[in-house]
């Protein structure tokens, strides 16, 4: 699952110049300000990339910002759900021009949901808001999460234990719940060190690591 979500503009504005200032998460939400993060990854790759459109470039921007993270996807999770209780249904290395940060997707019991940004560099929380679907619809969205709900009923393996399964595989830089397809799963991403990307699936019973086959 991957959730489209809207951030306040004055939040992207922030992380992107760089500054030492905090932004006001987005309107409705009173949880802490966004902050910078911690861990920095060089703009020169990004650009050579969007330039040259070169795979090479890709895997190498990617294996950066891999090793860049101390923090694994695992304790990221843990850290984001001890800012916002609930269920952590993805976690994504993201980069917000030069800042790295964890964004940690969370179904609340109530079923909000929200986005927590974890630093990491230092596993610290930078902040979170609640998020929305750019669609606005909220039948679409109340039927999504209805979908993920029924996804996750019965299941012993969290979100945080599936990317702790799978960290022998390499470095976790996305862990996603699968609630579409017929066997449902973790996904996982994971980069090696010199930037080669691979995908797997991990079992919501028994948290068993297999390739990720979908695509053939």
């Amino acid at each position: 699952m991957k959730r489209n979500i809207v951030i306040a503009t004055v939040a992207a504005a922030a992380l992107i110049a760089g500054g030492t200032a905090t932004a006001i998460a987005v309107s409705g939400d009173d949880e802490a300000p966004v902050k910078r993060s911690g861990v920095q990854v060089s703009d020169d790759d990004k650009n050579d990339t969007d330039d040259n459109n070169d795979s090479a470039d890709d895997e190498t921007e990617d294996a950066t910002e891999a090793k860049a993270a101390e923090i694994t996807a695992a304790d990221a999770i843990n850290a984001a759900l001890k800012h916002k209780s609930g269920t952590a249904v993805s976690a994504d290395l993201d980069d917000e021009g030069t800042n790295l940060v964890w964004d940690v997707d969370i179904l609340t019991n109530g079923g909000a949901w929200h986005s927590v940004q974890v630093d990491p560099g230092t596993g610290k929380v930078l902040g979170s808001h609640a998020d929305r679907d750019d669609d606005g619809d909220d039948g679409d969205d109340a039927a999504e999460t209805e979908q993920i709900r029924a996804a996750l009923k019965g299941s012993s393996v969290t979100a945080a234990e599936a990317a702790e399964a799978a960290a022998g595989k390499g470095t976790i830089t996305s862990v996603d719940l699968d609630e579409d397809s017929k066997n449902k799963a973790w996904e996982i991403d994971t980069t090696a060190t010199d930037g080669t990307g691979s995908d797997w699936r991990v079992t919501l019973d028994t948290a068993k690591v297999t390739a990720d086959r979908t695509d053939d």
